[in-house]
């Protein structure tokens, strides 16, 4: 049988805190969103001014970053280099601020961003996931 890593629930409120310093640093209200392996919701943070449709938009870049066990930036470069076809598989967000959450080698989990630009989501996804 195997045996694989769990996120604890700590671990993702450790995640979400290190990327919500990130974004405190640099005065963005953004949405912070903490996955697990399955892609479910552990822990949602979404700051005071962040607009509220980035709950749902954190949520989906976390989920894709672990599913797809890729960072969402990667997907997005994907689409920018005119393979377009992989707007057409489930799921795919292909906007930067998902990062999949590695800890000893196993993927544990995902962390999404939204609120700001792209490429600052992805900045603080980054910070988050560097907790681990």
């Amino acid at each position: 049988m195997l045996q694989t890593l769990s996120l604890s629930l700590d671990d993702a409120k450790r995640v979400a805190a290190a990327a919500r310093a990130e974004a405190e640093k640099n005065g963005w209200a953004v949405v912070i969103a903490v996955l697990d392996d399955g892609g479910h919701l552990m822990y949602l943070e979404r700051m005071d001014g962040a607009q509220k449709a980035s709950s749902r938009i954190a949520e989906k870049k976390g989920r894709t970053a672990i599913l797809f066990k890729r960072p969402t930036k990667a997907i997005e470069q994907t689409v920018l280099n005119d393979r377009v076809s992989i707007l057409g598989l489930p799921g795919a967000v292909p906007l930067d601020g998902g990062v999949p959450l590695v800890k000893d080698g196993h993927y544990v989990g995902g962390i999404g961003v939204s609120g700001v630009q792209s490429s600052q989501d992805g900045i603080i996804a980054q910070a988050g996931a560097a907790a681990l």
